[in-house]
């Protein structure tokens, strides 16, 4: 009997316009020294089927996405707190959203892993008005690193945010490509911003900064509001629909 491809990974490679060598030489930019492009083959081919742990959080760090969303199964050795891969403190609700208490007691102390709405707001000077711009998004820690992926199906958009962590303070990058069929024709902007967590660990907020349609400096709120501290495949399924 042949391996079953591992079409997930693939896609997830090939999406970020990536080639096997492109995706080993990043998860070794990472710290996965013995990536290699033969050892990206035998993941995507289905010969191996179940990484290093060091390989497993490279891959997620690399790509942004939960190991599980990445047609692995869950990789539970080598567990650090506050950002590997251990995921078996992650509870879910029947309908996808945990209470604060329940959220408070699922998670490390220092961990943002999890499920997260991402709200934004802009104001566009071709339309004299204020928008506010939802998203569901899968939030992954390594250590200091935090990455930060909307969820397909969560927005017609989508966004991508890269921070570093320094005690409360969160600050880094974002990017964006609007709408193929929106007002923006599919336009990509990117900017930074820094954010603020609060004492409980379950909001960021903080300001964006970045260049509009005419080049101009823009800036307006960000916030990141915890919903579920999971990243298994069927908490992510939930939130893959518009924010109510």
């Amino acid at each position: 009997m042949g391996s079953t491809p591992n079409t997930a990974l693939r896609a997830a490679r090939t999406a970020r316009i990536m080639s096997q060598d492109d995706l080993a030489r990043a998860l070794r930019d990472a710290g996965c020294v013995s990536a290699t492009k033969r050892l990206v083959q035998r993941w995507e081919s289905g010969a191996t089927t179940q990484p290093r742990p060091s390989h497993a959080r490279a891959l997620e760090q690399v790509m942004g996405l939960p190991i599980e969303t990445l047609g692995f199964g869950i990789v539970r050795a080598g567990r650090e707190v506050g950002g590997s891969l251990d995921r078996s403190h992650d509870v879910e609700s029947p309908i996808g959203v945990t209470s604060s208490a329940a959220v408070t007691a699922a998670r490390a102390v220092g961990d943002y892993s999890g499920v997260w709405l991402s709200r934004y707001e802009y104001y566009s000077s071709g339309r004299d008005s204020s928008f506010t711009v939802a998203h569901y998004a899968v939030v992954l820690q390594h250590g200091s690193q935090v990455t930060v992926r909307s969820l397909p199906g969560s927005s017609p958009s989508t966004i991508e945010l890269d921070l570093s962590l320094d005690g409360s303070v969160a600050t880094g990058t974002w990017a964006e490509r609007t709408a193929v069929d929106g007002y923006y024709r599919g336009a990509r902007y990117h900017g930074a911003l820094q954010l603020l967590a609060d004492p409980t660990g379950n909001r960021l907020a903080g300001k964006w900064l970045g260049f509009g349609k005419d080049f101009e400096i823009n800036s307006g709120p960000w916030e990141l509001v915890l919903q579920n501290p999971s990243t298994s495949k069927a908490t992510l399924d939930t939130y893959q629909r518009p924010p109510e």
